[in-house]
């Protein structure tokens, strides 16, 4: 999984309204990198992207699915500087 960090931010250093499009853009990019890279052609890829402000706050992200653990997993990355932090979450489902 691509890793979250300037390239992909840029050097936002407030939190705004602009974060909504940048999430989808992000995680268009990270979709489209892992299928590139990991050639899963019977996988569904999901990605989930997610930020914040650093306000002195903590935060808990989770998820919940029916998955076959035998077949399905998942990938996380992470970012933060010291206005904002951003998640992201790769779900890889196999499709027979």
């Amino acid at each position: 999984m691509p890793q979250v960090d300037e390239k992909w931010v840029g050097e936002w250093s407030e939190y705004s309204e602009d974060f909504e499009s940048l999430s989808i853009d992000i995680a268009d990019k990270i979709k489209e990198e892992c299928k590139q890279k990991l050639e899963v052609e019977r996988y569904k890829l999901m990605v989930q992207v997610t930020f914040g402000q650093m306000k002195n706050q903590g935060v808990r992200i989770t998820s919940r699915c029916l998955w076959d653990t035998t077949t399905d997993n998942y990938a996380t990355a992470s970012y933060k500087n010291e206005h904002i932090w951003a998640s992201a979450v790769v779900f890889g489902l196999y499709t027979e």
